[in-house]
């Protein structure tokens, strides 16, 4: 614990570990401590929204990704005939992701390396920001063919994928973890994380039926 506890200057001075028996069940706190006060409340919103928002754009992206990135090469097989059609679009599906893949990599890199030295709040806002910017981009592609559509989508998605990682993706994690007191904390990050999955299940269903990249006609998801 000292170790963990490192500091310059040395804070705190010492450390003295002390037991104590656990809270009998009717004085554990329940749920509704997250919203009891004004500073519980605010840190509930500022872990669970952001966190929310981030599963819509993360999860409907990510899952959908292969089928955008196989039709928009222009090779897919649109109506599979057999299990031999069925292998070669998940072929052409992975690589194309391999090579928007790269920028996760690189941004969660650079999210380690900024974290403490710009801040939390600051690399999600600018996350957050950058993501929409990617998807801007690649919303573009409706209007093009050929060449051109490809290396929108291909731009818009890889810049999504850096401006991920380096913000909402990583900081949503720390931030559920840091905002909330030692008491409640495990409580509150696991309400975060719960209500952000509401978004990440609901972009599953909604991201085919909403998204203009579907309005090129050339994507179709059939569910059975």
């Amino acid at each position: 614990m000292e170790r963990l506890l490192q500091r310059e200057p040395p804070y705190p001075t010492n450390v003295q570990l002390e037991t104590s028996e656990r809270p009998a069940a009717a004085n554990r706190p329940n749920f509704g401590v997250l919203f009891n006060n004004n500073v519980n409340r605010r840190a509930t919103i500022l872990a669970s929204v952001p966190w929310f928002l981030q599963d819509l754009g993360t999860y409907g992206i990510g899952i959908f990704t292969p089928t955008i990135l196989a039709a928009a090469i222009g090779h897919k097989t649109a109506h599979i005939r057999n299990l031999a059609d069925l292998i070669g679009n998940d072929v052409l599906a992975a690589k194309g992701r391999r090579a928007i893949d790269l920028p996760l990599i690189i941004g969660i890199v650079c999210a380690v390396l900024l974290a403490d030295k710009v801040g939390r709040i600051p690399l999600q806002l600018f996350g957050f920001i950058g993501c929409g910017a990617g998807l801007l981009i690649a919303s573009f592609s409706v209007n093009y063919t050929g060449e051109t559509q490809t290396v929108l989508i291909f731009l818009g998605f890889m810049l999504f994928n850096f401006m991920t990682n380096l913000g909402p993706n990583a900081q949503t994690y720390l931030l559920a973890g840091e905002v909330f007191p030692t008491p409640i904390r495990g409580m509150g990050a696991g309400f975060a994380a719960a209500f952000a999955k509401i978004g990440a299940v609901a972009t599953a269903f909604l991201f085919p039926i909403c998204s203009p990249i579907s309005a090129l006609g050339r994507f179709s998801i059939s569910w059975s």
